[in-house]
């Protein structure tokens, strides 16, 4: 790992043990438009169906919790452009979802088993019949900062990184994870790691809340240490972070 601004590293990260629960991603990319505008009607027919389908998959016994978030802002100034223009002539795809279905399992080896559900399939199917694209994958938490508290609102981010080595993207997160728990008051975040044989499309998955847009927006724009810390470090690792800000559904 390349280190640069070292002088900037406010503190370590606070990690706690990671959770032995698994998760079943399904992210939508589902309006052209901004996501800061309202949705289409079909997204918005789309997005009350799924939350049926959500609420009936948590009375399979292996479903711990099925959440789904709408995007309302992607953080276009979080991307490391160059780097994903490289990676798009290679067949990556930029994460630009507005859409994400999170089920929580008991462990990672039920996140992959729940696929067969049938109440699962429906949902999965459902969402490909509207959306332009999809994208699935089965993950375990490999490192925690503190439980995400899905059953109240705020200000979810799904961070989706790409990174030229995979092996990059832990050691790079811990260390700039500190930023964000000093300038954001951040305490919690999961990281989710696609299992083995999965997509690796993003090669970690950042999930964490805020109560308020305030609490993190101004930190990111107005902040020069974001930029010179946290993107420069991910910048000097050929990381790419591909931030989107969600509501609950």
């Amino acid at each position: 790992m390349e280190i640069v601004n070292k002088h900037l590293n406010p503190a370590q990260a606070p990690l706690l043990a990671s959770s032995p629960t698994g998760y079943l991603l399904l992210a939508a990319e589902l309006d052209r438009r901004p996501m800061f505008l309202p949705g289409s009607r079909a997204k918005t027919r789309l997005i009350q169906e799924v939350k049926g389908l959500a609420a009936d998959l948590e009375r399979h016994d292996a479903v711990e919790r099925a959440t789904v978030f709408h995007g309302f802002a992607h953080l276009v100034f979080g991307i490391n452009h160059r780097l994903m223009r490289r990676a798009e002539a290679q067949g990556v795809e930029r994460a630009r979802y507005d859409l994400v279905v999170l089920v929580e399992t008991a462990d990672a080896a039920q996140a992959r088993t729940l696929r067969d559900d049938t109440t699962y399939q429906r949902l999965v199917h459902r969402v490909e019949a509207t959306a332009r694209r999809t994208f699935e994958t089965a993950t375990a938490n490999t490192r925690c900062m503190g439980d995400v508290e899905r059953e109240r609102r705020g200000v979810f981010l799904f961070n989706f990184f790409y990174a030229q080595d995979n092996e990059e993207l832990i050691p790079v997160w811990e260390y700039t994870a500190g930023w964000w728990n000093v300038k954001t008051d951040l305490d919690n975040s999961h990281v989710l790691e696609p299992l083995d044989d999965e997509r690796k499309d993003y090669g970690i998955i950042n999930h964490c809340r805020w109560d308020r847009l305030r609490d993190v927006a101004p930190q990111m724009v107005f902040r020069p240490s974001f930029r010179r810390f946290v993107l420069a470090n991910f910048t000097a690792n050929g990381i790419s972070a591909q931030p989107t800000l969600y509501r609950l559904a």
